[in-house]
């Protein structure tokens, strides 16, 4: 049986108008002639995705590109709720896959970047941490994201690797939360993608040998709507992220690209 496309929900208020679920508030302003795409995008990609909407911006001054960032499972949630999104760009090719045999994204999934992971630590080290075995030091504090978000599950594939067992402190609901807990010292160590640092100056990389890290791949798919303006808008945007300006950033921020 065919998958029957989520239509794209909006709540109007007397006010404008507002999103359903835990997503967005925005929407197109047709007074003004603006359209508006709504990135659901995992939060490792906040920088890359920063300059990626301020380029295609300016290159199309009639569209407001407004994203969301968030763990990628969050995303996915929150867009088979009927979260209003038009594109869904991922930390893992699990997660979207999941969403398209769902229904509530058009396949085939789009790789448009990989990345790998490091420890990230406080500036300068203090604890003097170099590999992954040295995690296994019970008297560290050492934050994980959540298992269930895909950097979870590749700190969870590269600590077996290395035959590591801890206890994390904590599992945070997204990358970038893990790293900033390390930056403010509420933590010794956690794992992330390398990207993260770049950003982030109050801590540092401890390199991942190749033969325990792990390939993380970006996807990126156009959400199931029946609003086929949107589609075209969303088609759009994807093209630019997989296109010349689009893999200029990306690579500019610290990605690899497939």
């Amino acid at each position: 049986m065919a998958v029957v496309p989520r239509p794209r929900v909006l709540v109007f208020s007397i006010i404008g108008c507002t999103a359903v679920a835990t997503a967005l508030s925005a929407c197109g302003r047709p007074d003004s002639g603006t359209e508006t795409v709504n990135v659901f995008a995992a939060s490792s990609l906040t920088d890359a995705f920063a300059g990626i909407e301020s380029a295609y911006e300016t290159e199309h001054p009639e569209t407001d590109v407004v994203i969301n960032f968030a763990g990628s499972s969050a995303l996915a949630a929150q867009i088979r709720e009927g979260a209003p999104a038009d594109v869904f760009a991922s930390a893992d090719r699990a997660t979207l896959e999941t969403a398209i045999a769902a229904g509530d994204v058009d396949g085939p999934p789009q790789v448009f970047a990989t990345n790998t992971l490091v420890i990230a630590v406080e500036l300068d080290n203090p604890k003097g941490i170099e590999e992954l075995s040295d995690l296994g030091d019970p008297d560290l504090i050492v934050v994980l994201a959540d298992p269930a978000v895909p950097a979870g599950k590749y700190a969870a594939q590269v600590l077996a690797k290395a035959g590591v067992s801890l206890v994390p402190a904590s599992l945070e609901q997204n990358v970038r939360a893990v790293l900033s807990k390390v930056a403010l010292g509420e933590a010794d160590a956690g794992i992330v993608y390398r990207t993260d640092l770049a950003s982030e100056p109050n801590a540092q990389a401890v390199d991942i040998p190749g033969d325990q890290n792990v390939i993380a791949e970006y996807v990126i798919g156009p959400v199931a709507v029946a609003d086929e303006l949107s589609n075209a808008d969303a088609q759009q945007l994807i093209d630019f992220v997989l296109g010349p300006s689009g893999r200029s950033i990306l690579e500019e921020a610290g990605f690899r690209l497939p």
